[in-house]
């Protein structure tokens, strides 16, 4: 437990590396660059993604070098509730597109297997995306984005949607997220052009 009269330093994230799970902390009013690892945040925070304000305490290392322990971020007044709203659209993006699968399924529009194959591949998307998240907190070797990419692509993307909400993983990193709606993009133009031809079938059969 952290003791009442540990004194508290503000800083900001300057150099982030994602992959590796650790940054530096250029403190307030100067000085060394402090190192931060993932594991020096509270369970269950947001993952980092460089250039954030953040409130630590300064310990050494082995060698007497500065290390962030109990690092927490800076939250302006209502940073707090904004944030659920803002990633619930992601739950309600995934459950959406599922119920619309299963309306279309019901419509005959849609052959059955569709949306059992995105349910499939949306578990193992949000088992992969967990076990990344542990690997990172823990320094163990990390799936590449490259990977969970794919697993989008192919139609995991809507437990990826749900694993950054409830996860808090790679729901930050711009360049990623970027990424990553480009592989839903042209997942669902694949999907709307499976559909329509499907449909155009059935209607010349019938």
């Amino acid at each position: 437990m952290r003791a009442a009269n540990t004194p508290r330093h503000a800083g900001r994230i300057t150099t982030w590396k994602d992959e590796q799970g650790f940054g530096f902390i250029t403190p307030n009013g100067g000085g060394a660059p402090v190192f931060v690892h993932i594991k020096s945040f509270a369970a269950g925070s947001q993952r980092p993604a460089g250039n954030e304000i953040v409130y630590y305490e300064l310990t050494v290392n082995d060698k007497g070098q500065p290390r962030a322990a109990n690092v927490a971020f800076y939250q302006p007044r209502g940073a707090r509730q904004a944030q659920p709203r803002r990633g619930s659209a992601r739950v309600w993006t995934a459950c959406g597109f599922l119920g619309l699968l299963a309306v279309l399924v019901l419509a005959g529009s849609c052959p059955p297997l569709v949306p059992l194959v995105y349910l499939g591949m949306g578990v193992l998307t949000f088992g992969v995306y967990a076990a990344d998240k542990s690997a990172a907190r823990n320094g163990r070797w990390r799936t590449q984005e490259s990977t969970l990419h794919l697993l989008g692509l192919a139609g995991g993307w809507p437990g990826a949607l749900l694993a950054q909400h409830f996860l808090r993983h790679k729901s930050t990193k711009q360049s990623f997220q970027v990424s990553f709606w480009f592989t839903v993009a042209v997942n669902c133009g694949v999907l709307g052009w499976y559909l329509a031809g499907a449909r155009l079938d059935m209607l010349a059969r019938g």
